[in-house]
């Protein structure tokens, strides 16, 4: 089957997030599969194009039509990849190649990503490469099947178009005024991207994608919810025949306790007491934590947004330094008003509190080998992956029991048996403090069940294996086969 997947990240040539992470391993999975070609199709953003280490030769060029503009788009492909996957950047300099800084945030994001829709489509033909499916991720792409159902019916006549939801806090809204400046769509494709007078990107992609899937079963139905859906319950109601969720794998070859190169010791599942012992005694004296061996060590590596429950935790965080004796250890950058709490408990509690507030993927790996408990109170998570990294290295996960969290954490009974972590149901400080308090008690009163705990953490299979051949079951379904 000849796959085509376009998205505006991919590790480890461009990563903002989850997304990232999920283009690196998803391709690499479906590539594994005989009988499979897969491209894959990126921004050229500048901070790619000045990296050496990513050979690239020009294959093709031409001139994109958006709106009243042409704008030139180059495709580069990369040399030397070994997996399967042949992987194409959109080289245009004014909208990716001059910029410096984050690759989302600018005033005209909306008009770059229409851009890219377009020119991945372009690029398709020039290429020769007339995908089976095409399966386009997040509002940045969320114009590949409006523009394939609008303007490239005929040169895909066969192509089937699978749309996936990351996270729907992100729609893609643009002023009314974008519809004819920007896109020049035929008339009659303004009501699928209209909502309340103004443009919808993830709107049209939901109504004109074959299939609408997103990275979790519990999400997908949480999508029915206007807590969850953000405006988009009605649309994802009336569209709900071809909706259905997907829970994401790990790259479990880069998290790996016994290979990963940034940890001070490597084990497995037989030999994790000790490993992880000399793990979390490194990891103390690295961040300036007293080296206390029977401290329970809380950890969270996260960005600092509210809807990952730092609320919850901020909350709680005296209560639980002052009853509780543990350590609470933060990697993360994000909202101002989370990353000041951080220091200033740091600095009034600095032998049980440490914050780190930057972005250091070597210290999130040793953090997910060192800790012993880690902390996820989201308010909502689609799919979320810290969670798999912890389990993978032993790290046992407190939740709250939503999207994939809930998919992918089942809860344990009083014994710390029967699931893979502490959950709590209702978002609250109270409910998050409580199974925070039942994991703890499981540490220091009953220390071989929770280390059976972390042995069954560490069996599980959070590989991308299977999600790969969900999607392989999904993609033979649009194709009728």
């Amino acid at each position: 089957m000849k796959i085509a997947i376009l998205a505006s990240e991919g590790a480890p040539y461009a990563k903002s997030g989850g997304l990232g992470d999920v283009m690196e391993a998803l391709p690499a999975a479906l590539a594994r599969i005989p009988g499979n070609q897969v491209a894959l199709l990126l921004p050229y953003y500048k901070k790619i194009k000045d990296n050496p280490v990513y050979p690239v030769e020009q294959v093709a060029q031409f001139y994109v039509a958006l709106g009243w503009r042409q704008q030139y788009a180059g495709i580069y492909r990369l040399t030397g990849r070994t997996d399967g996957v042949q992987v194409y950047f959109i080289d245009n300099l004014y909208y990716f190649g001059a910029r410096e800084g984050a690759i989302y945030g600018d005033l005209d994001d909306g008009e770059r990503f229409a851009y890219f829709s377009k020119a991945c489509l372009d690029a398709l033909v020039a290429l020769d490469y007339i995908p089976d499916v095409i399966q386009c991720n997040d509002w940045q792409t969320s114009l590949v099947p409006v523009f394939l159902k609008a303007q490239y019916y005929p040169l895909f006549p066969n192509t089937k178009c699978m749309y996936t939801i990351h996270n729907i806090e992100y729609q893609g809204w643009a002023h009314g005024d974008f519809f004819d400046d920007v896109l020049a769509l035929p008339w009659e494709y303004r009501s699928c991207l209209d909502m309340n007078h103004s443009v919808n990107t993830m709107k049209g992609a939901i109504e004109t994608a074959d299939l609408v899937t997103t990275v979790s079963e519990s999400y997908a139905r949480e999508l029915m919810y206007p807590y969850y859906a953000h405006g988009l319950q009605g649309v994802l109601c009336a569209n709900a025949g071809k909706l259905t969720g997907i829970t994401n794998g790990i790259d479990t070859n880069t998290f790996n306790p016994q290979t990963d190169p940034a940890l001070p010791a490597h084990y497995n599942s037989q030999s994790f007491a000790t490993g992880k012992a000399a793990c979390k005694a490194a990891l103390q004296e690295e961040v300036g934590l007293p080296v206390e061996p029977d401290v329970p060590l809380l950890v969270m590596v996260t960005r600092l947004a509210g809807h990952k429950g730092l609320d919850l935790l901020c909350h709680i965080a005296r209560q639980l330094i002052e009853q509780e004796t543990c350590q609470l250890l933060i990697l993360g950058t994000g909202e101002a008003h989370y990353e000041q709490f951080f220091l200033d408990f740091q600095a009034e509690f600095p032998d049980r509190v440490c914050a780190k507030i930057t972005f250091n993927l070597a210290l999130a790996a040793r953090i997910y080998a060192g800790g012993d408990i880690y902390l996820m109170p989201s308010k909502s998570e689609p799919c979320g992956l810290s969670q798999m990294n912890a389990m993978r290295y032993g790290t046992v996960p407190v939740v709250h029991a939503t999207g994939g969290l809930r998919d992918t954490v089942p809860g344990v009974d009083e014994n710390g048996q029967n699931g893979l972590g502490f959950t709590f149901q209702s978002y609250n400080a109270d409910d998050f403090f409580g199974a925070l308090k039942r994991c703890l008690d499981l540490y220091r009163n009953h220390r071989e069940c929770f280390r059976s705990l972390q042995y069954t953490d560490m069996q599980q299979d959070f590989s991308w294996d299977k999600p790969a051949e969900r999607y392989m079951e999904l993609f033979r379904r649009m194709l009728g086969q």
